[in-house]
């Protein structure tokens, strides 16, 4: 706790050097006339503390910006501080110090001196004089009257600090005495710090006063109400039991009957004091109904229903960081950034304890693992899993539940999922979002709106269920395929982890760690010495699967091992050591279905490699340039989209602006025609990062100078001859390495 210093023992400033160390502290701002313990721990700070006791104890404090960095640089520590004298230093068995330092006035940096063993820096002192008028008179009238009140409500201020607080007769150390005592943000200290001012920084405590004043008169109400209420429950407590007691004598025990079980039930469940009030409100008018009457089944099944459902009960999430990545690690190889954002919430959950839940959506083409994921994110937390599947729901109360005036009325599947979870906080997995479709009876991605938004769930109402149910616990994570068909509204609310598919040395990797394995034992092979070799998966994945995801390729290396398993059934082979080699693929899998594209075999005039981003990753395209004489006309073929063919044009007249430099006779459009083709076809090609190929191919045309075949490029050129960045840097970028391509061109600002 800081102590306020009696005006008798201020310090003359003037003699203190100009140059002095630094101390920078962490979560604590010190304030001129202050002395205050500090436990010192970092090199640099003892070293700081070292220079300043070899001479007149002077030394410089001033504030980290942000207080977890251990090894603070000059634009980490703010720059007015506090001119200190160092009273005492204890050495502690550890290394460190635990120092008392008195503060003597403000400062700033103007610059720092050397920074090896410890910060020294050269500083401006404060230069303000004090002078007494009737309006500061009034200012410090006003803050006495304020901070006496606030040391009457704050029970850890002792009483004795008001008669300190009247001795001060300057403004300026009177808001300085009554700032170190308010609990306040560092950035909030720090600017009154900085407020060189004596009647702006009293206004600036006075506020900050008057805001604290506000909330500790608040928490006292709260405390007398709660007091009260205690008081009131254990009122009714005491009359209950006397009525029980009085049923007892009379032989009108009704504990052991079902009503009596229905009530110690919804006692148990543990129920906000709302909702508890109506399940006894509904249980009181069951018991004036008659048991066979269709409207007592309805009551009894709500009651059920509201018992049931998990209001307070919570698992504990898993807060060990480094056990979350490595079940994370076990379940999926790669997706980087989906873990990196589950250790990002765990980490903020283990630091603030309650944070609203983020909705995240992982959007990308079958098979990647966008539901499983889900799984691995619950067993990472700790946490129970639900999923239910969005495909096809048209009825807006699939989500929110149906009326109870309704025949067979059920809750929407939102309030059954929390049922089957048991628990507040499950990880809730809503799959394929994209495919909500609507009709007549409603729109369920509406319905969802009030789901999935963290500021509206943590009171959800069911129309079954009729009261508010707190979903701000759990953990909500969505799956698409696509973006294009979730409405804005709905998209607004999530957060999109983008799930593009995998590399082909990916693909190897996952199949080596989990597929093989897992289809080892599906097909009764778990006991033999099996193994693919690297060779025999990238024949399996680029020849014969085309996709994004990985459940073709499993599909695949099922089809393998249920033909090894036949031959083992039939003593054909033995179960022994078994490789599967490229050869043998072939041979289960029959011939080739996929190819892609190869290189062109030696540099060649006019033919340029490009790259293509497709949903099944990357892949080389070969744009081809053919000169031939003409009426100068640019003719495309090979299924280009419009964007390519504007590409093209754009490239071409690049090309025609820079016939100068390439040599080229200022009549060539005149007499030649120019045909660009891409091969196949028959596929359609589009996309903005064909520009600066096309204009290679052309301008090689032109000058007949042969393109390298062992150098891809990429990227959209403008007129200007800019080349604009791109995506898929990392599909393309493998796709070149696939292709044996050594040189690879790529926008400067990818």
């Amino acid at each position: 706790m800081a102590q306020d210093i009696d005006e008798t023992t201020e310090k003359i400033i003037e003699d203190i050097p100009e140059i002095l160390p630094l101390l920078p502290v962490r979560d604590i701002v010190v304030f001129p006339f202050m002395v205050i313990p500090l436990f010192v721990g970092r090199a640099k700070s003892l070293h700081a503390i070292e220079e300043a006791m070899s001479n007149e104890r002077y030394i410089f404090l001033a504030t980290q910006k942000d207080a977890t960095v251990d090894d603070p640089l000059e634009d980490d520590i703010y720059k007015v501080g506090t001119m200190c004298e160092i009273l005492q230093v204890f050495k502690l068995p550890d290394g460190s110090n635990k120092i008392l330092v008195e503060g003597l006035g403000r400062a700033k940096i103007q610059q720092f001196m050397r920074d090896s063993d410890f910060f020294e820096v050269q500083i401006e002192k404060e230069n303000i004089a004090f002078e007494k008028t009737l309006k500061t008179e009034a200012y410090i009238r006003g803050l006495l009257d304020l901070f006496e009140e606030y040391v009457k409500l704050n029970n850890k201020i002792p009483p004795e600090t008001i008669l300190s607080a009247n001795s001060i007769e300057d403004a300026g150390k009177l808001a300085d005495m009554a700032a170190s005592h308010l609990k306040l943000k560092i950035k909030e200290k720090q600017k009154i710090l900085e407020t060189y001012d004596p009647e702006k920084r009293v206004v600036l405590v006075s506020k900050a006063l008057n805001r604290e004043l506000e909330v500790l008169n608040i928490e006292n109400k709260i405390k007398g109400d709660v007091r009260s209420s205690i008081g009131k429950m254990q009122r009714e407590y005491y009359l209950q039991e006397q009525l029980k007691a009085i049923k007892r004598e009379l032989g009108m025990s009704d504990d052991d009957s079902e009503l009596g079980k229905l009530k110690k039930s919804i006692k148990r469940a543990q129920m906000p004091k709302n909702i508890e009030e109506k399940a006894l409100e509904e249980l009181s008018k069951l018991e004036h109904m008659m048991p066979m009457s269709p409207e007592a089944a309805v009551i009894r099944n709500y009651l059920d229903w509201l018992i049931i459902m998990p209001w307070n009960k919570k698992t504990k999430d898993n807060m060990s960081i480094a056990k979350a990545e490595k079940i994370l690690d076990e379940d999926h190889y790669d997706l980087k950034k989906v873990k990196e954002r589950i250790i990002e919430y765990l980490s903020v959950h283990k630091l603030v304890k309650k944070i609203k839940g983020p909705i995240l959506c992982l959007v990308g083409p079958p098979g990647v693992g966008k539901t499983s994921i889900g799984k691995s994110i619950a067993r990472a937390l700790g946490r129970k899993f639900v999923r239910i599947s969005l495909g096809g729901i048209r009825d807006e109360a699939e989500i929110r539940g149906h009326r109870r005036t309704y025949i067979g009325a059920l809750p929407g599947k939102i309030i059954q999922g929390m049922k089957k979870a048991k628990t507040k906080n499950p990880v809730f997995l809503l799959d394929e979002i994209d495919k909500l479709s609507s009709d007549f009876r409603g729109d369920p991605a509406s319905a969802l709106l009030e789901v999935l938004d963290p500021e509206q769930n943590n009171a959800f109402n069911d129309l079954y269920l009729d009261v508010d149910f707190d979903l701000s616990d759990v953990m909500f994570i969505t799956t698409a395929n696509t973006l294009y068909t979730i409405p804005p509204a709905l998209l607004d609310r999530m957060e999109v982890l983008s799930m593009p598919g995998y590399t082909l040395e990916e693909k190897v990797m996952i199949a080596k760690q989990f597929l093989i394995k897992k289809q080892k034992k599906a097909n009764g092979l778990s006991r033999a010495n099996l193994r693919f070799t690297d060779e025999a998966i990238k024949e399996i994945v680029k020849y014969y699967t085309r996709e994004a995801g990985v459940r073709n390729m499993e599909r695949e290396i099922a089809n393998i091992l249920r033909k090894i398993a036949k031959e083992v059934a039939k003593g054909e082979r033995k179960r022994g050591r078994i490789v599967i080699t490229k050869t043998m693929v072939i041979k289960y899998l029959g011939i080739r279905k996929n190819y892609f594209s190869e290189r062109p075999v030696k540099p060649t005039v006019g033919a340029a490699i490009g790259l293509a981003w497709t949903s099944t990753g990357g892949d080389i395209l070969i744009i081809e340039g053919l000169l031939i004489d003409g009426k100068g006309e640019l003719i495309l073929t090979g299924q280009l989209g419009d964007v390519m063919q504007e590409s093209a044009r754009a490239a071409m007249s690049f090309i025609r602006s820079k016939a100068k430099e390439l040599k080229l006779n200022k009549d060539f459009h005149k007499k030649n025609d120019i045909h660009i083709h891409v091969p196949e076809g028959a596929i359609p090609k589009d996309g903005p990062s064909a520009g600066i190929t096309i204009a290679t191919a052309i301008a090689s045309c032109l000058t007949g100078r042969p393109i390298r075949n062992d150098m891809a490029m990429t990227g959209e050129i403008t007129l200007q001859g800019r080349v604009l960045p791109i995506g898929g840097v990392k599909e393309k970028v493998l796709a070149a390495y696939r292709s044996g391509i050594k040189y690879f061109i790529l926008p400067e600002d990818n």
